[in-house]
Order: C-alpha cells, then structure tokens, then sequence
C-alpha cells in the first residue's frame, strides 16, 4: 500500500492530473475533497478517453460529432462511486475486488472516510514477488520473537517449510505467524 497517497481535487485540472499519473507511474487517482475524504476515482481510461479530439486532416468529410467543448476538469470525468477498502482489511479481500470488478487500484480509507492510502495491483506483484531468502529471514525473526529459535524455517518459491513444532497448538502458531509474512503463499509443517 502507497501510504502517502497523490490525490486530486474534483477542481484539478485534467492535464495536471495526467502529470500525475505519469509521474508517479500510477493508473488511477483518489479524487478527494479539501478534508481528505474520498469523492471518487479517475483513472487513464477517464482522464484520456474524452481528451483527445480527431485530427481533422485526417477526415474529408467531418462526421458531425465534433465536441464543442472538451472536459478540463476531474470532476468531468471522474467516477464518483468509488470501491475501497480499510486499512485493516485482508489483503486477499482487496485482491479479490481488484480481481472481480477489473480495477487496478483501490483507495484505502479510514473510518472518517479519508484517504490514507491506496493499495494496487502492482503493490500485490511487488509483495508476491518478494526474494525467498527475505522472507526466510522474516519467518525466522517472527518465530524467534515468539520464542521458537529452534524452528527451522526453508522457504522456496513463498511456500514455508517450518520444522519443529510439535503438537496442534505449536503447529497452529507456526502457520499463522508464517501466513502473516508479506509474500508468504503456502506454509507446511513438519
């Protein structure tokens, strides 16, 4: 998750708002008002789809579709329903939505209703993609933290093979604590 959000106003221009996107590298924007509360998403396909006007050397006759006017602000184009999510929402749920409605990014709101962040596809790859020797180090960490340095912990592939515990409730703790590593796709025990 993007914890400082870029944002935009409905008032901000639309060629600032491209600025921003190509800047940043993001595919979306939170639309917020001055408090920080979310109003809406504008995305590429919203900022490019009515921003370009045909190039009248390349038509003989014009069509007769020709726009009198062409949006110059966000709140022209912007989509005003957008779906969030909270910050303590699981990250499969966030994925979940992504997945299913076709969006990209999602803003992340507090409970006011303002945006702390916003959490995209590229956060997720960026997170499954992690080095399996980084999260090797950090299951190692977390199950040291819970006084079990004599776990041995082999990751490959994000798939966690802890060795060790021994019982239900050992087990138990074991694949909770390694699943809440970023990155982690599968643990086995034993």
């Amino acid at each position: 998750m993007s914890s400082t959000p870029t944002t935009v106003t409905p008032d901000t221009r639309i060629k600032a708002a491209l600025a921003l996107l190509a800047e940043h590298r993001l595919t979306a924007l939170p639309v917020v008002d001055e408090h920080g509360h979310l109003h809406g998403m504008v995305s590429e396909a919203d900022l490019i789809r009515e921003t370009l006007t045909r190039d009248p050397r390349l038509h003989e006759i014009p069509d007769g579709n020709e726009r009198s006017a062409l949006p110059r602000i966000v709140h022209e184009v912007y989509t005003p329903h957008a779906i969030s999510v909270r910050p303590d929402d699981d990250l499969a749920d966030a994925v979940e939505l992504m997945t299913s409605t076709s969006i990209k990014s999602l803003p992340v709101v507090d409970d006011r209703g303002r945006v702390v962040g916003v959490v995209s596809r590229s956060d997720v790859v960026r997170i499954l993609a992690r080095a399996d020797s980084a999260i090797e180090t950090e299951v190692l960490t977390m199950m040291r933290d819970l006084g079990h340095d004599s776990w041995l912990v082999e990751v490959e592939a994000g798939v966690v093979r802890v060795d060790g515990p021994s019982g239900t409730s050992e087990e138990a703790l074991a694949s909770l604590a390694a699943r809440a590593v970023s990155g982690v796709v599968d643990v086995r025990i034993g």
